[in-house]
């Protein structure tokens, strides 16, 4: 059949009214950005958020990767980002200045008090885990030594040796305060190295204490011991979703979903997870797909928005 030119204007301008009508009916879709710092642990968690965010609900996760320092932060004060993991002693000392306090309690209250005011965020519940600063020793060590405490760190500690970065060297709540608050005194001055170093000289016995985070892979996989702070020298540094006051009022159902990651990750299963990314070289998304399948049960797709 033949269309004449007016026929065809026609059927043009209904095709052009018609995907007009469709295009202003369509409800835009629902989105949060989630941030990730610069190391292996952020990566796990913000695809864990982000996994139980879309299989719980419609909407979708956008992800902002390896922002180094305070970006996160800096991006989510700013409506960048709408929710990232921060950890306590973080947010306590280094964003809101605060002299630091080993209660985990009054800091999370604190944070919990400050950051509607300030920042127009808040923080949610902990996921389980702290990654503060370990004292480490060899497995065997431990067990021949009698090693368990800081105290009893202290106490052998002018015969071992000791290695730290340069971090826990400088820091406030570093190796200064520790030594003083447990009385160690190692039997020569502790060697300075990078931190990529610290677990290999550990293990060749070239050391025999040094200083790591609580949540490192290796720990495990090298059989090490993490000493008990037993008089909580070390400031808390649990790890908590921390969002926009806006963005939670805009997609209430977001705060029972992340509530439902509360206290599931302990640091033996942060340490399995870092271990698995870092020493057997597994893609954090399935790391975190498989964990999420274990703790939660369920379907938990990786997410479809990048």
């Amino acid at each position: 059949m033949k269309i004449s030119k007016n026929d065809f204007f026609f059927y043009s301008c209904w095709l052009l009214c018609l995907f007009a009508v469709v295009g202003c009916t369509s409800k835009p879709q629902k989105q949060v950005v989630i941030c990730s710092k610069d190391f292996t642990e952020q990566a796990i968690l913000a695809e864990i958020l982000a996994q139980h965010i879309e299989a719980k609900t419609d909407i979708k996760v956008k992800q902002e990767q390896n922002l180094g320092g305070s970006l996160c932060h800096q991006s989510l004060t700013t409506g960048k980002i709408d929710l990232y993991v921060e950890y306590t002693g973080t947010a306590y000392a280094n964003i809101l200045k605060q002299k630091q306090i080993s209660d985990p309690k009054k800091v999370l209250d604190y944070l919990k008090q400050e950051y509607p005011k300030q920042f127009k965020a808040e923080w949610t519940q902990p996921l389980g885990f702290n990654n503060s600063f370990a004292i480490i020793v060899r497995g065997d060590q431990a067990k021949t030594l009698n090693l368990q405490t800081l105290s009893q760190l202290g106490k052998a500690s002018p015969n071992l040796r000791a290695a730290f970065g340069p971090e826990f060297n400088e820091r406030e709540d570093g190796l200064a305060g520790l030594a003083k608050t447990y009385g160690i005194k190692f039997r020569e001055q502790p060697k300075e190295l990078l931190l990529g170093l610290l677990y290999e000289a550990l293990q060749q016995k070239q050391v025999d204490v040094i200083a790591g985070n609580t949540t490192d892979g290796v720990i495990q996989s090298l059989g090490l011991v993490v000493l008990k702070d037993d008089k909580n020298y070390f400031p808390p540094y649990e790890a908590v979703p921390v969002v926009r006051s806006q963005i939670l009022e805009k997609y209430p159902e977001l705060r029972q979903v992340l509530a439902e990651l509360g206290g599931k990750i302990s640091e033996e299963d942060m340490r399995k997870l870092n271990y698995q990314v870092d020493g057997q070289q597994q893609e954090a998304r399935q790391v975190a797909r498989e964990f999420l399948q274990q703790k939660l049960g369920g379907s938990q797709p990786a997410p479809s928005a990048k």
